[in-house]
């Protein structure tokens, strides 16, 4: 029997998607908890209208983060931070930091979550940084560190 699925479900699939289920499986567990729905006609005709509306907006949303990304690629940000004469900070910079600066330099509210630092940066001079803006766009931020 096809079914759509209006919740994310272990073994079956994700919500939105049309799978098929075992007839039995379907009447008597999956339909009667709200877990999906039966892909009959009408159905399946709201469906796909709401498949076209979501690949619509993640289209949007896709451009969207692709100017993020040009946006983010044309920054140097500078920051500065107590250090040695060699070039080693006191400290480190991390991924927070870049975030505060961001939205206080540029008006640019990143998640610093999305900004993917392995480590803290420890060292003055130029750092290219990766920012997740997309699960398939990755932009490189420039940070530049001065020592005080």
């Amino acid at each position: 029997m096809k079914i759509i699925l209006l919740k994310d479900y272990k073994n079956l699939g994700k919500a939105g998607e049309m799978v098929d289920a075992k007839d039995g499986y379907a009447r008597n567990y999956l339909l009667p908890r709200n877990i999906a729905i039966e892909a009959t006609p009408e159905n399946v005709e709201n469906w796909k209208e709401e498949q076209k509306k979501l690949e619509e907006e993640e289209r949007i949303a896709f451009e969207g983060a692709q100017e993020l990304k040009e946006k983010l690629e044309s920054i140097t940000l500078n920051l500065s931070a107590k250090g040695g004469e060699t070039g080693k900070l006191f400290g480190s910079i991390t991924n927070a930091e870049i975030s505060k600066e961001l939205l206080k330099e540029e008006k640019l509210s990143i998640d610093r979550k999305k900004i993917e630092l392995k480590e803290p940066i420890k060292t003055a001079g130029l750092h290219e940084v990766p920012v997740r803006v997309y699960p398939e766009v990755l932009a490189t931020l420039k940070v530049n560190i001065e020592t005080k």
